[in-house]
């Protein structure tokens, strides 16, 4: 069996080497191909990955256009990997290699993907709080309970990585598409690593941009599945506005008060332009649903996977 590593690289030169040769030591008799990305390195793990890639057949470098974030580089990996099975994990070495038969093994139970849980983190407050926070939230919203979505250790069927997008700050709502489409999700404690070498790149902004991807992807999966539906209701509410202010309108005029009746006439023609731009919205989404986006039957035959 041939297994594919997606490994994002970002500033971590005194790591690779080691990452590299825990990842062959834990994966006996297994056919490799070890993707690294550097995502716009200045430290020199630029060099230490082309000699890598120059010196062994089982590894490639992709060399990103400057520091275009996780999820580009992900997706860019991705699009090359060739393995039957997807590990993905990040090159700090705070994700221990001795856990690749762990996920395999946990991947036979019948899953398309494993999700590692740090159940005893090694990283500072400000970065497990919000993430936390962020696990929790997302458990919630999207029906699906993992305890750390946030954990970039995971496995994934081939079949997984071909059917899923990523951008934005989606690499950690992986699970999640897959769960939608129909995969079967499960997750394994790891071994999380005290950081040895360079600093963490996560921050507060990070979280922000997190967060609001949960939130585009709460609209996406539950709102646009029927937009003409979801923007009708919108704009039948306006409408209804536009209504009662006129009707209101109506009778501050004839009892002669005409500087609210006016207002109330200016109200009633914004409420109703908007609903009918809200509802041409709709429209048009509910056009391009239908005719420029491919529907692959196979994901709903899927579905029968989560009963």
């Amino acid at each position: 069996m041939k297994l594919s590593f997606v490994i994002p690289v970002f500033d971590e030169r005194d790591t690779l080497e080691t990452l590299f040769e825990g990842i062959v030591a834990n994966a006996p008799g297994a056919e490799l191909d070890v993707i690294f990305i550097d995502d716009g390195s200045t430290d020199g793990s630029t060099e230490i990955l082309r000699k890598l890639d120059e010196s062994d057949s089982r590894v490639r470098l992709i060399e990103l256009d400057g520091n275009c974030g996780k999820s580009i580089a992900l997706a860019a990996g991705f699009a090359q990997v060739t393995g039957e099975l997807v590990f993905t994990m990040d090159s700090d070495l705070q994700d221990d290699p001795a856990e690749i038969p762990n996920f395999l093994a946990k991947l036979d139970e019948g899953f398309d993907v494993v999700c590692g849980w740090k159940a005893v983190r090694h990283d500072p407050w400000h970065k497990t709080i919000p993430s936390r926070i962020y696990n929790k939230g997302v458990s919630s919203v999207f029906d699906l309970p993992l305890h750390d979505v946030n954990c970039g250790y995971k496995l994934f069927r081939r079949d997984v990585i071909d059917n899923t997008v990523v951008y934005g700050e989606l690499h950690r709502l992986i699970p999640i598409l897959a769960h939608d489409r129909g995969f079967r999700i499960g997750e394994i404690p790891v071994k999380h690593k005290r950081r040895e070498f360079g600093k963490s790149k996560y921050g507060l902004e990070r979280f922000s941009r997190g967060a609001l991807d949960v939130l585009t992807m709460w609209m996406l999966h539950t709102r646009m599945r029927a937009p003409g539906q979801f923007f009708g209701k919108i704009a039948f509410f306006e409408w209804f506005a536009a209504a009662l202010c006129g009707i209101v309108a109506a009778y501050l005029w004839r009892i002669e008060q005409l500087p609210v009746a006016i207002i109330l006439v200016v109200a009633a023609a914004i409420f109703a332009g908007t609903g009918v731009g809200i509802f041409v919205i709709g429209l048009m989404l509910e056009h391009m649903l239908r005719h420029f986006v491919r529907i692959d039957p196979k994901h709903f035959a899927k579905d029968s996977r989560k009963k």
